[in-house]
Formats: C-alpha cells, structure tokens, sequence
C-alpha cells in the first residue's frame, strides 16, 4: 500500500505541472490583466502604468513569466562586482520578484496587500468546518437511506426517496438558499407570531441568515459547539446534492449486492436483517462509493463559492468569487492551485478506500 501510494504521488507530479501551465495560460489570456487590477486610478499616467508593467515583469515573455510564478525570480539575478551577493539582472523590470508557488508563496493580494497565503489560511477553517459537516450529513443520511430503499425496494419509502433524490437534483443550490432564507427569515416567523403571539412575541428569524458567527463578535468565533444554528441552513442546502447522490449509487449498488451468493448464506444461517443488509452486505456495496469519497473529503478545501456566498459564510469558495470580481489575479491563481492538488490526492484517497473498504483488494 505505501508503495502504491508513493508511485501515485510521483505520477500525479507530471499532472500537476500540467494544470499549472494551463491555469497560467488562461489567467494571461483573460481580459485585462494584474496592471489593470492595479491601475485602476484615471489619474495615473501612462509612464506610471508601463513601470507597474514593467515591475510586474508582464511585459516579458509567457514562458518567463511562468517559471517566476513558479519558482521565483533569482534564477535572472547574478553577481557581477564578485562581492558575493546577488546583483540586479532582470529580464525587464527594476525590482525583485521572490515569490514561487513551488515555494509555498503564491505572493500578495493586489486588492488586500496582504499575503496571499495569509488570506487563505483565515478562510481555511470555515471551509473545512462547512465541508466536513456537509459531507457527514450527506453520508450519514444517505447511506442508510440508499440501503433501506434497496432494501424495500418498490414500497413507498423506495418511491419517496427516488422522487426527492430527482428533487434535490434538479433545484438549484442558489434557489434553495433563497427559498430557506425566506422561508425560515420571513415566512414562518411571521406565520406563528400571528397563530401564537405569546409564546413568539416577535418576527425575529428562526434561524441566522448568513455569517458563520453572531455578528456582535468582532474577534474570532466562538466554538462551534456555541453556534451550530449557523451551520444548519448552508450544510442542508450544501448536503442535498451529496444526499441524493449517495442514496441513488448506494440503492443501485446494494440491489447488485442482495442478489450474491452470501447474501443468501447469511440469510440461511438465522443472521437478522440488520447483520445481512447493514454487515455484510452494505460493505460491499460501499467499494463503488468510494470513488466519490475520495474527491469529496479532499475537495472541501476547494469550498463551495455558491452556498458560501448566499450565506455570507467566510470560505475558500466565497473569497475565490470576490477575488474574481476585484480582479485579484495571485488570490485566483492560488485557490485554483489549491483545488487541483485537492482534486489528486482525492482520486489516490479513492484508491486506498477501496482497500480499506474490502479487504479483498491489494495494490501490489
């Protein structure tokens, strides 16, 4: 197993560098550019934006720019007088760029003028604690119902969960955002003051609208076991769709399952239903499932930019949609980079699940 997962890591390599030069390419190719971002001042001549231009090294030569963004820049920077530090030698430009993602720093934010590491660090834990509680949700909930609907397969419930798993499907995630804020901001509020105004005297919210903790706070979050009533709209509303895939692939893959020899042993040796269905036959039925397990746990990191944004929640996803709008081209750059990496170890997390999952399966 550790073999397998060292060869795997080494073979993503080539993959990686690949979505780098491909990434690279687009974000050159878009409108625009990081001089624009910068130079968004009218009163600012054109002199002033050929320097910014210049310092920015824009002006060289895509495959230049490339490798600075990747490793640095000391690689055009020699010692001329021998006194033993590097001195100036640019390609074009007059001063030193240090950043190199292949470093671990994906440089400043033109909008914040901060690191964009340090950006990405504050927003990484209301992505994973979104994520994570999303993806339990959906797992937890989905799992069980795709067993019993196979289970019982052509009775009601069979017929309920496929009706809504379609339902879940089709509606919109920005939709059902909406709908949850108006329904548990406005509707119901309203509704059961007027049915009962002495045991709900006002129309407050039942529940927050957005934010990840209460606003009054202008420090960090409390624990969240203080505040889970913030976590409930956006991980329904992240978890429908996980709900609805994990039971609709845990139905058809238990259905082949049912229909196994051993199923039928358990079966005639007295075992109960709960030991057939849940013990032996769910961990089979588990194995194809892994494949969605995988991505799904890594990819939290990448957030989800939709949920976060209708409700405010301070994530990966929503600053990827802010640094769009502000033309943040090093933030971009740095989520989208972050995504892939999560989207690799991902897929090799699939594979080592399945052996985890059935104990029948080795990489050797």
């Amino acid at each position: 197993m550790v073999k397998y997962t060292l060869r795997r890591l080494i073979q993503a390599i080539p993959t990686l560098f690949g979505i780098t030069i491909l990434s690279y390419l687009l974000m050159t190719a878009a409108p625009g550019g990081p001089v624009a971002a910068l130079t968004f001042d009218p009163k600012m001549t054109p002199q002033q934006k050929e320097r910014i231009a210049a310092t920015l090294g824009v002006n060289d030569p895509w495959p230049v720019q490339y490798v600075r963004w990747l490793i640095g820049d000391e690689w055009k920077w020699v010692d001329d007088d021998g006194d033993g530090v590097q001195d100036e030698r640019a390609v074009s430009g007059p001063t030193r760029v240090r950043y190199g993602i292949l470093r671990g720093d994906f440089g400043t934010s033109f909008y914040q003028r901060r690191p964009v590491l340090d950006i990405i660090a504050e927003r990484i834990p209301a992505t994973l604690e979104l994520g994570f509680a999303a993806l339990m949700f959906g797992v937890l909930l989905g799992v069980p119902i795709g067993i019993l609907a196979a289970v019982r397969r052509g009775g009601w419930f069979d017929t309920m969960t496929r009706v809504m798993a379609v339902l879940f499907n089709a509606v919109p995630v920005f939709w059902l955002g909406l709908i949850l804020i108006l329904l548990f901001g406005n509707l119901l509020p309203n509704w059961l003051h007027n049915s009962n105004p002495t045991m709900f005297p006002t129309t407050s919210p039942l529940l927050p609208m957005g934010s990840r903790c209460p606003t009054r706070l202008t420090g960090e979050c409390p624990p969240i076991y203080n505040r889970l009533e913030f976590l409930i709209l956006p991980t329904f509303v992240l978890a429908t769709g996980g709900i609805a895939g994990y039971s609709r692939y845990m139905r058809a893959s238990m259905l082949d399952v049912i229909g196994q020899d051993y199923i039928r042993t358990a079966k005639s040796k007295g075992l109960s239903g709960r030991q057939v269905w849940f013990k032996h036959g769910a961990r089979n039925a588990l194995i194809p499932l892994a494949t969605f397990l995988g991505p799904a746990i890594t990819g939290l990191l990448s957030g989800a930019a939709i949920t976060e944004t209708i409700f405010s929640w301070p994530g990966l996803g929503r600053l990827a949609v802010q640094s769009v709008l502000n033309l943040d081209y090093s933030v971009v750059m740095a989520v989208v980079i972050i995504s892939a990496v999560a989207t690799i170890l991902g897929f090799i997390l699939s594979d080592i699940l399945y052996a985890l999952i059935d104990p029948r399966i080795r990489f050797n």
